[in-house]
């Protein structure tokens, strides 16, 4: 049966967003621009918010929801698991965080996990690494990329290829300095006898979605591989399937000669790996340079309270099991093209606002035009990125800002065809309004 909402909700229900913005204006530190939405609840890929509005969500949350919203096995796990043990210390035993390395070091290579709670931590578990690794050599700096983004954290800032996350938090966390990306004549170039490891993602997310190259990847290892350094991925956003394989590096290494063999000394996780539930975690390889690497952050050397409960640690097996189950990586590549092919399709019906489209899988971006070449956007001092995201606001459809000219999509795994479609129907709505 068709669900029937009212065209204007009645006046109590129009006034809980003036009341939820209240209590944030009062209460909540300041520290988001917050689109002025309210939402309430969500199933699958749809939100709606406290008027009754109905969204399709392209934005996942900013790639966390890989299941969409609501979703029965992730509700079941959480219910399952906390009649038995939402948390322990981790001074203890518990198998969910066995069983649960044991499935991401099944998905990478022999090597060991840590688990934190967000892409930051899991992103300073390996700036710690690098350090014990290269700490008897006097060799502690690591090369970051230009548009990079590692999180929030003082190290996190400083590691982040971006001026505008660092202003107002002067001095910065000495030992990283910036390098173009996808150039290894630079990176090369760049390296001093202070380097001791080079960190990338391998699809940047706000930086623009911007893929590394495969030829980039694999000079890196090579150079790393020559100069004893260690080569970290933040696959924080990229990762967990995103792309299409579990890993992005994977996805764009995929059939190419040398690709087989390619791999990080440490990659961070984070984001869809909970599906919504915050955990995170960082894996390490067995070996290189000699070194036993998994085992280089011995006790005492690195903690966390609540990383790795039982809990959140039932949570993401149970995501994976669906995963698998429903064959969602395929889907990802299936759907992941069609749903560029049907972008590219608008950039060529509407070259007057687009610019292009990037990225792989379910992670994908818009390119605009700047504020100035679009007449209906120049009267605003908002970017263009951020009046394309309010626009489809208000025709119903979520995505994310990156930048001053992208948008991003970074949707559920389990996203349909259909909805591929019924979102670029919107997406092409909006752009005939704007013409």
């Amino acid at each position: 049966m068709k669900e029937i909402v009212p065209l204007t909700p009645a006046p109590i229900v129009q006034n809980r967003l003036a009341e939820v913005r209240q209590l944030f204006n009062r209460f909540v530190v300041p520290s988001y621009g917050r689109f002025d939405l309210a939402l309430s609840h969500g199933v699958g890929s749809y939100v709606w918010d406290v008027a009754g509005k109905r969204y399709l969500d392209l934005g996942g949350g900013i790639a966390v929801c890989s299941l969409g919203h609501a979703h029965p096995e992730i509700s079941e796990a959480l219910i399952e698991q906390s009649r038995r043990l939402v948390h322990v210390s981790n001074l203890y035993y518990q198998e969910p965080q066995g069983r649960l390395a044991e499935r991401l070091v099944g998905l990478i290579a022999p090597g060991k996990v840590f688990f934190a709670n967000s892409g930051a931590e899991s992103n300073e578990g390996l700036y710690k690494l690098a350090r014990r690794f290269g700490h008897d050599e006097g060799r502690f700096e690591i090369l970051t990329a230009v548009d990079s983004f590692h999180g929030r954290t003082l190290a996190g800032i400083a590691a982040t290829g971006q001026e505008k996350v660092k202003k107002g938090f002067e001095p910065m966390v000495t030992g990283f300095r910036h390098i173009p990306f996808n150039d290894l004549k630079a990176m090369r170039d760049s390296l001093s006898p202070a380097t001791v490891a080079i960190l990338v993602e391998g699809i940047q997310g706000e930086g623009g979605i911007t893929p590394a190259t495969a030829d980039y990847l694999l000079g890196l290892r090579a150079l790393c591989d020559e100069k004893k350094l260690l080569l970290l991925m933040d696959g924080v956003q990229c990762g967990h399937f995103r792309s299409g394989h579990f890993q992005s590096f994977q996805r764009i290494l995929e059939g190419v000669p040398g690709g087989e063999t390619f791999l990080p000394d440490g990659i961070s996780m984070a984001k869809s790996l909970g599906g919504g539930f915050p955990i995170a975690a960082f894996w390490v390889r067995e070996e290189v340079h000699g070194v036993r690497l998994c085992d280089l952050l011995g006790p005492g050397s690195h903690g966390t309270t609540y990383g790795g409960t039982p809990l959140g640690c039932a949570v993401a097996l149970r995501i994976l099991d669906v995963i698998e189950r429903e064959q969602l990586a395929k889907n990802v590549l299936t759907t992941g093209v069609f749903f560029r092919t049907e972008l590219e399709r608008l950039v060529r019906a509407y070259p007057e606002s687009c610019q292009g489209v990037r990225g792989l899988g379910f992670m994908l971006g818009l390119e605009f035009h700047d504020k100035g070449s679009i007449p209906t956007f120049s009267k605003s001092d908002k970017a263009s990125s951020l009046q394309m995201v309010n626009r489809l606001h208000e025709a119903g459809l979520l995505t994310i800002p990156s930048g001053a000219q992208i948008i991003r999509f970074l949707p559920a795994l389990n996203l349909s065809c259909a909805q591929v479609s019924e979102g670029c129907e919107i997406l092409e709505g909006v752009l005939k309004a704007i013409r």
